[in-house]
């Protein structure tokens, strides 16, 4: 077991100190996976507790040990499962499990919005915790919530999660828009009709006049943009 809080240099090697005897083959392995979910998880917040479980069987010792994890699209926070890569060209495949805390802040509303209402910046504040404690799908940022629409009415002080948001069509179906296409030095625009309504950056199917069709990105309120 590994435990460590606030992973500074000097904490660090005292939760090393204080670990129970684990198996001297097991000891990068171990260490592997908790720098990996240190590295993983210290964008979320300053404060880490860590805990990374010993394999329970006795298995052959993993060489150059190369940790991933086993759900790439999800925050580690929590329980989370490892995965290891071992030996030459990352043949051999183990899996651990973990707990991850994070002491950080999240948004929360600082005010009730009633349903079909769009948050603004200042309907939001910031609150400090653990962020494995949040439910699941709690939105940690303000990015991704600023411009959604409530789908019922919420209470002030709670966080908010992805369901209880919905996207605010900035395009509708057969609208005019404009499509820029931008380069580094400059910028050339043309107009054509949207194929599906859409909201604040996704992508959408556009027509031009000449039955071109192209996928664009929505930027704006009847804005669309192509980077190249």
């Amino acid at each position: 077991m590994l435990v460590c809080l606030r992973s500074t240099p000097l904490l660090l090697l005292l939760c090393l100190l204080a670990l129970p005897a684990t198996a001297d083959d097991d000891t990068e392995l171990l260490d592997a996976v908790h720098a990996f979910l240190h590295q993983q998880a210290q964008p979320l917040g300053d404060e880490l507790i860590i805990e990374v479980r010993p394999p329970s069987a006795r298995l052959p010792v993993c060489e150059a040990p190369e940790p991933f994890l086993a759900r790439p699209d999800a925050p580690p926070l929590g329980r989370v499962s490892v995965g290891v890569r071992c030996g030459e060209a990352g043949r051999q495949v183990r899996y651990l499990q973990a707990e991850v805390g994070v002491i950080g802040e999240y948004p929360v509303l600082a005010v009730g919005l009633p349903a079909g209402e769009t948050v603004k910046p200042e309907h939001l504040s910031l609150q400090s915790g653990n962020l494995a404690e949040l439910p699941n799908r709690t939105l940690l940022d303000i990015n991704t919530i600023v411009g959604q629409a409530t789908v019922r009415a919420l209470n002030p002080g709670q966080p908010l999660q992805a369901h209880q948001l919905r996207s605010v069509p900035l395009v509708e179906r057969n609208q005019r828009v404009t499509v820029e296409a931008r380069w580094v030095a400059f910028r050339i625009s043309r107009e054509g009709q949207a194929l599906e309504p859409s909201g604040l950056g996704e992508r959408i199917r556009v027509r031009f006049d000449n039955r071109e069709v192209i996928t664009a990105e929505v930027a704006g309120e009847g804005l669309l943009v192509v980077d190249f």
